[in-house]
């Protein structure tokens, strides 16, 4: 999916770190690590994001295309920490994956191939590439003429453009920063840096900044400096060998065996800014700023491709022109200077209570483009801790100099003269003019003092006719999309100065030492009490594979691993990513609610099993995919299912303690996920295990008893998940579980303790399969090798914050090291779990 990656001028200049928008498309699109921001005077805070974007369909003239839209799940974790009075730290966390199709490429509708005009399977989005044989024919003004997509002029011109979709298995970025400052009373200085990666696509950056107070603290100067290093390793794969032209990148092409080419291609960005914030009297200021980014090197998208019809003079009399088309990497130039300015403009309407906030921001670079932004937001309480906040968004660009949708030439392609093209050419969307506009809003509601949840929604129309002046780009790369995000944001000072350090609600529900990292549903909380907590857990499987609990080679696996098939392909590695939030509340003493929504990701790697049949046998034309499969490991990721519980008291005497808890986990998570589609055969769903969750609703019932004795404690559960459907919508319906376990902990000190757990499992097979088509290469694609029997041995530490503004908080790590397994089928084996937990009771 790193063709949906490009430039943040041409995508409006978002800065990721305003909106929902920008933390869902900015992301991904703007490079990292330009735009410094000193260490401000910042309470303790944590917050935790969630959002969703998602396109709609695009103008294919009345065609509808096999592809889904782009869509994008992003999670965000980002906390600020006053390590002295001094001395502040601030980290960020980002991860998105980005599934479905986006334009590669713009052509002229009549280059829809051997096909009828209404085929889904032409040009007009089915596939980027051009498999016509039969010409394209111009008048003499090279409009071009209509034909009956054989060949055949049926009269009349027709220079209607259509984009072409391509799309990708979906892809994971992940990008992890930090920034530490200290602060005198009138200036700060900060350093920071951080790392972004993707399969395809690595970039490092370091900044630094500083600010200056004067006029009595009236008047502030900030600046900043950054550096980016990007890397680029883009895999034109078997799809498009023979097809995209690559002879201008020969230098930076590596030949990977029968499989295809990777691209490199490196990049350095300079960056400078320099800010300016002037309080004009106690309800209005303003702030302006200037920036400067200069970049060198592959600036590339190297997924993009530009459509180029080779013409020939004709003798005949119906037409001037017949053009055959070839496709060629897109080529910008490998210098850009970027300048950008800002004024913005604040004030508090006391009629109202509310703060309107206006930017405006200009952008100039040497590639022709020349964009304005303008951006209003209206800060509107509510009352009772509610904020509604409106906002509107216009922004509009000039196209790039290079920017074409597609190219004609005068010459022969077996004569290619290159001298006879253009030095620079794109056809992406992101480069031409256009105009934008959004609008949104955000809804907060402050529950206690210091926690505040936000939810917000905004729409986002692109249109050529939209751009300042017109003559914008047809109305053929119009297209709309709309986001919507969840937030979470404690403010751990808040909460200190509030004289609540969370010591109280903390007693009332945790006796001795914590329960591992790992253990939900251990504790409840006094009436009245209110917890938020974070939740992460990581697993791993490598290695060998097992049959039950026997280890066996290839040859095994592939007689026997698929069923009556042969097996092609076994996975080589496996990783899972969990994050949970853990909201709970307690309306009596007898009864607590918790509302647990999680976001997951998850990898695979695979490789060829040795003595599997040729590729060429898999069924299905699974041998197209087979390289895919092995070169390119397969990634998934977004919202999970959410679970909603009761906990009820059943017992609380002294040092023993006994709740029991009834849950449903609500199926939010997909189970359609697919692997990339090409031009020649469906790739179809993703594996069992890959999908984002079970696609049922699941009844989760648990027991927990625990005990203390002076710095001793202990504890037992006993919890299950049953499927309450008989399959979900694709089909199938993953086995059920039941688990026990059982802990012990020691207080190593007033505020560390260390714990010891036995762990275990059974879980049943996948019942039923997909009702829609998957590639059946290895065992992770048959329903027979999911599940089985698994012991577990748990060590663990857990530390609560005695004292301070951080006092309350509570951390825990355990470790889950497997000790026996018995598998369902063919599985590969496990190596471990990591849980690590983070919660504030108040």
């Amino acid at each position: 999916m790193a063709a949906i990656k490009g430039d943040q001028a041409a995508l409006g200049g978002a800065n990721p770190s305003q909106s929902p928008l920008g933390a869902l498309t900015a992301a991904a699109l703007a490079l990292p690590g330009l735009v410094c921001h000193t260490v401000q005077a910042a309470d303790d805070q944590f917050e935790v994001q969630y959002g969703h974007y998602q396109e709609e369909n695009r103008q294919l003239f009345g065609v509808e295309s096999k592809f889904r839209p782009i869509e994008v799940d992003s999670l965000q974790g980002s906390g600020n920490l006053k390590l002295t009075d001094r001395v502040k730290f601030s980290f960020h966390y980002t991860q998105d994956t980005w599934s479905g199709a986006t334009p590669v490429s713009t052509a002229p509708l009549d280059m829809r191939g051997n096909s009828t005009l209404n085929s889904p399977d032409g040009v007009t989005g089915a596939t980027p590439l051009i498999t016509s044989t039969a010409p394209l024919f111009f008048d003499s003004q090279l409009n071009i003429l209509r034909t009956n997509g054989f060949g055949k002029l049926i009269g009349g011109v027709d220079n209607r453009l259509v984009h072409t979709l391509s799309s990708a298995s979906p892809e994971t970025r992940k990008q992890g920063d930090f920034k530490l400052g200290y602060e005198w009373d009138e200036a700060a200085v900060d350093v920071g840096g951080g790392i972004s990666l993707e399969d395809d696509y690595e970039s490092r950056f370091v900044n630094l900044g500083g600010r200056l107070d004067f006029n009595q603290k009236l008047t502030t100067v900030s600046g900043g400096l950054s550096y980016t290093a990007s890397d680029t390793k883009a895999r034109l794969d078997h799809d498009i060998l023979g097809y995209v032209n690559t002879d201008a990148y020969t230098n930076q092409i590596e030949i990977t065996g029968e499989n295809g080419k990777i691209v490199h291609g490196n990049r350095k960005d300079w960056g400078a800014h320099f800010g300016l914030t002037q309080v004009l009297n106690k309800n209005a200021l303003i702030d302006a700023g200037l920036g400067y980014t200069y970049s060198d090197g592959y600036m590339e998208n190297p997924y993009k491709v530009v459509e180029i019809a080779f013409l020939e003079a004709a003798t005949n009399r119906d037409y001037a022109y017949s053009g055959q088309v070839q496709a060629f990497l897109e080529q910008r130039p490998n210098v850009r200077h970027q300048l950008s300015g800002n004024v913005g403009y604040k004030q508090y309407i006391g009629a109202f209570d509310a703060a309107l906030h206006f930017n405006y921001r200009y952008y100039v670079d040497d590639w022709g483009i020349n964009a304005h932004t303008f951006e209003a937001d209206w800060g509107q309480p509510l009352g009772r801790g509610w904020t509604v906040t409106p906002r509107i968004r216009y922004y509009s660009q000039d196209a790039a100099d290079f920017y074409a949708p597609y190219l004609t030439t005068q010459q022969n392609y077996a004569d290619l003269n290159r001298k006879l093209l253009p030095d620079n050419f794109s056809s992406d969307h992101r480069l031409s003019g256009y105009g934008a506009l959004s609008g949104g809003i955000t809804i907060d509601k402050q529950f206690a003092k210091g926690v505040n949840i936000g939810l917000g929604f905004e729409y986002y129309t692109h249109q050529g006719g939209l751009k300042l002046g017109g003559s914008g780009e047809g109305d053929y790369a119009d297209f709309d999309y709309w986001a919507v995000n969840g937030a979470l944001k404690v403010n751990l000072e808040a909460l200190a100065a509030s004289g609540d350090h969370g010591s109280h609600a903390h007693h009332q529900h945790h006796h001795g030492a914590m329960a591992p990292a790992g253990v939900m549903f251990d504790h409840m909380l006094g009436k009245g009490g209110f917890m938020v907590g974070y939740r992460y857990m990581y697993g791993s499987q490598g290695g060998d594979m097992l049959h039950g609990s026997n280890l066996v080679g290839d040859q095994a696996i592939v007689a026997n691993g698929c069923g009556p098939n042969p097996c092609f392909v076994k996975p080589n590695s496996m990783a899972m990513h969990m994050h949970m939030l853990d909201i709970m509340y307690a309306p009596t003493d007898w009864l607590n609610l918790m509302v647990m929504p999680q976001f997951m990701d998850m990898s695979m790697t695979m490789r060829r099993l040795s003595g599997a049949p040729p590729d060429d046998e898999a069924p299905d034309g699974g041998g197209v995919h087979i390289p895919h499969h092995v070169e390119n490991g397969h990634e998934t990721g977004g919202i999970s299912d959410m679970g909603v519980y009761a906990l009820f008291k059943v017992l609380d005497a002294g040092h023993h303690h006994l709740h029991m808890g009834l849950g449903l986990s609500i199926p939010f998570g997909d189970v359609d996920i697919e692997l990339r589609r090409n031009h020649q055969v469906d790739g179809g769903l993703i594996h069992y295990g890959m999908q984002l969750g079970s696609g049922t609703l699941d009844f989760k019932p648990s027991v927990t008893y625990t005990g203390n004795y002076d710095s001793w404690s202990w504890g037992a559960q006993l919890s299950g998940t049953k499927r309450l459907e008989k399959s979900g919508e694709t089909g199938y319906r993953l086995g059920d579980i039941f688990q026990s376990t059982a802990w012990g902990g020691y207080n190593l000190t007033h505020w560390l303790s260390a714990n010891v757990r036995g762990v275990y499992t059974i879980q049943g097979a996948i019942d039923g399969q997909f009702n829609q088509y998957i590639d059946q290469l290895g065992p992770m694609d048959y329903p027979m090798n999911y599940g089985g029997r698994f012991w577990d041995v748990g060590f663990g530490l857990n530390a609560m914050v005695p004292g301070g503004d951080l006092a309350g908080n509570a951390l825990g790590v355990e470790w889950l090291q497997p000790v026996g397994t018995d598998y369902n089928g063919y599985q590969l084996d496990r190596d471990g779990t990591l849980s690590a937990t983070w919660h504030y009771a108040f």
